[in-house]
């Protein structure tokens, strides 16, 4: 099997990389860059190695390093932004980063002919996130496209096969970026592209059915896509030593809880234990308003509640997670900074009474969950149901957390739901993810002539393909002011509707 080793610096979108490499059937691996050895990359046959991006100067000690023998391994190279900087500096080329050298979002970038850049305009479109920029490329390198404020926005040494772009082609926003990357899989690598996604569950299975045998394993199911898909793979790995617990915290959507049972009990005939666990959780959270408490809170109190309902079925060995990569790298990933925690990740308690954690999905993006969903032959409608975050509606109440608050937020959630989904916008407008959110903002507004002072309800919309970038959704006026009306006149306590227009960067998906 060909695969890209793909050598990771510490940059908020590495794993980002190796799914666009493996989008073009291409087997990608991610690896610390002081966890293995020029040699070892060598002797494993990679067909080509990806410096990613990072957030440190080459010229700072802390930052991250590399062995300058693989420049001369004879194994393509291609250097993503902090990388091409990373191999600039390991060619004694010239770093530099100066007050207005600042490149940040979408620019235009110029490109010249050469394999890298082939069937790419002359100027597009990339996405640019760097201060710090090659200055003088090294001896027997050569530029190839520049910017306004970046004369050197990529460098190449045809003859050894390097290249570095200081742009991001791994996003969406790089106009290109697709092809930039195939280019430097098939044209440069000499890739033919025999890796499919059925081949990562296949193999996945197997890992776990050696890896679990004899265990017993207790899984962590919101009934989101990501823990269904963990649910229904380890199923099929190890069967009945697989018991789902299922925590109705009480921050669940409206008549979530039944369908997930239905489901899993009925579809799937899995061990599902459902547990009620409302009131444990409301008395946590009481008076509490700052976002990561609360998703701690939850975090460990979900693990309490698993180490209890393993108390009572015996001999649990394994806790295990839908979590995917997302998750991990929002959190805090190695070098990575952390961004929020989420509750299955950052939120975990340092002390667990569980001997492991297993997260067969933790290196696969949402988009790539739902094609091994499908693969391993789930439902469509649960494949492709609504993303929902662990911490529930907690973390789309802003400010402390109610009765009050949870019930007035399910029914406008519900509604908007309904105007999207009755209309089939989700599939026209490309809409992954649409919810409500509850502010703690009041404002006064009129019905029946008579005053009246309540809560604002924002609506959030966005269109994606990993969840780490994502666009505001433009839904049509005629949704929401459908949404808007029914919200106001449907749900006492409610007075304003909002749209939240904002992508990602700079907000997350969520609002906490």
């Amino acid at each position: 099997m060909e695969k890209i080793l793909v050598l990771d610096f510490g940059g908020q979108y590495n794993q980002l990389i190796a799914r666009r490499v493996r989008e073009q059937h291409v087997y990608a691996e991610i690896k610390p860059c002081d966890k293995v050895s020029v040699e070892e990359i060598k002797t494993t046959g990679y067909k080509g190695v990806i410096f990613t991006g990072g957030p440190g100067s080459v010229y700072d000690a802390d930052s991250p390093h590399y062995d300058s023998a693989i420049l001369n391994a004879g194994i393509p190279v291609l250097g993503i932004c902090y990388g091409i900087q990373l191999m600039a500096y390991m060619e004694d080329g010239e770093i530099c980063g100066a007050a207005g050298s600042s490149e940040y979002g979408k620019t235009m970038v110029t490109v010249s002919e050469n394999a890298l850049f082939a069937d790419v305009p002359a100027e597009s479109v990339c996405w640019m996130s760097h201060t710090d920029y090659v200055k003088t490329p090294p001896k027997g390198f050569q530029v190839i496209a520049h910017t306004d404020k970046c004369p050197c926005a990529a460098m190449c040494d045809e003859k050894r096969r390097l290249y570095g772009v200081q742009f991001h082609p791994e996003v969406v926003h790089t106009d290109y970026g697709r092809q930039i990357l195939s280019n430097f899989l098939f044209q440069v690598c000499g890739c033919t592209g025999d890796w499919r996604m059925e081949d990562f569950a296949a193999q996945t299975v197997e890992t776990y059915r050696a890896r679990l045998a004899g265990k017993k394993v207790l899984l962590a199911l919101s009934g989101g896509v990501d823990s269904s898909v963990a649910a229904v793979l380890l199923h099929k790995a190890i069967g009945k030593n697989l018991t789902c617990v299922f925590v109705d915290h009480g921050l669940l959507r409206k008549d979530e809880g039944d369908f997930v049972e239905q489901t899993f009990r009925g579809k799937f005939g899995m061990n599902l234990i459902r547990v009620n666990a409302k009131e444990r959780f409301l008395e946590r959270l009481q008076g509490v308003t700052e976002p990561e408490q609360k998703r701690k809170i939850i975090g460990e109190e979900f693990i309490r509640v698993f180490e209890d309902e393993a108390k009572n079925l015996g001999n649990i060995n394994v806790l295990a997670q839908g979590t995917i990569y997302p998750d991990i790298i929002e959190s805090g990933k190695g070098d990575a900074a952390v961004i929020k925690s989420h509750h299955n990740v950052g939120g975990l308690p340092d002390v667990m009474s569980f001997e492991e954690i297993a997260e067969p999905l933790r290196e696969l993006f949402k988009d790539e969950v739902r094609e091994v969903g499908t693969q391993l032959g789930i439902p469509h409608a649960l494949v492709w149901r609504q993303p929902f975050p662990g911490p529930g509606l907690a973390v789309r109440v802003i400010g402390e957390i109610t009765d009050e608050k949870l019930a007035l937020l399910r029914e406008s959630d519900a509604i908007f739901r309904e105007e999207i989904e009755r209309t089939e916008l989700a599939a026209e407008t490309a809409a992954n993810q649409y919810f409500a959110v509850l502010t703690d903002l009041r404002s006064v507004g009129v019905k029946g002539d008579a005053r009246t002072y309540g809560y604002t309800v924002a609506l959030r919309c966005v269109t994606t393909d990993d969840f780490m970038t994502a666009t505001w959704t433009r839904l049509p006026y005629e949704v929401l002011e459908r949404a808007s009306n029914r919200i106001t006149n449907e749900v006492m306590g409610v007075t304003r509707v909002v749209y939240d227009i904002t992508s990602k960067p700079p907000a997350t998906v969520e609002w906490e």
